[in-house]
């Protein structure tokens, strides 16, 4: 049985990140499915709902730019996308991109999604406590679990203090790691 999936992005492709709640706006309180975001609305979401959406976008964009996964369109084309910055206004979880921004359960059978990571630990734990989809998670300290078996990654949270530079970059080895 396939569980709902709803967000932003990419209804399959290399990577989603889950967190708990979507932005607080009316035409995101009922999603149903994934979609695709047009262009310009990560800053309408951002003027809308305030700097906690602007750092979880802002992140989400630092991290893909850091993973430069060989299949992502941020690596295969610089030319278009030459900083996150220009990255995440013009393709971050829009048309085309390979990933996703849920706020459904992870659905790891279905296998929409090379790597399944959950942004905060207290999340996590809940989820792993009410849905338990994986026996194999392995916390490595007090902020990152994985499973590499699954492909899942518990990491902190979506926000310069909590997944920080230093910690964007070990959830990208810890990515490297598992793939290899």
């Amino acid at each position: 049985m396939n569980l709902p999936t709803y967000g932003f992005g990419a209804e399959q492709g290399l990577l989603a990140i889950y967190v708990e709640h979507p932005p607080k706006l009316a035409e995101f309180q009922n999603l149903n499915k994934v979609i695709a975001l047009q262009t310009g609305e990560i800053d309408y979401i951002n003027q809308q709902c305030g700097n906690g959406w602007r750092k979880v976008f802002n992140v989400y964009a630092k991290f893909v730019a850091e993973l430069s996964h060989p299949d992502h369109d941020f690596t295969n084309h610089p030319e278009q996308y030459p900083s996150w910055q220009q990255y995440r206004d013009k393709r971050l979880l829009q048309q085309g991109c390979q990933e996703a921004l849920l706020f459904s359960v992870p659905d790891l059978a279905a296998n929409r999604y090379d790597w399944h990571i959950i942004a905060g630990r207290t999340y996590g734990k809940t989820l792993l406590r009410d849905h338990l989809f994986t026996n194999s998670l392995h916390w490595i300290d007090e902020e990152f679990a994985i499973d590499p078996v699954s492909k899942l990654l518990i990491c902190p949270y979506l926000d310069y203090r909590q997944l920080s530079n230093i910690k964007i970059s070990k959830l990208v080895a810890l990515i490297r790691a598992g793939a290899s």
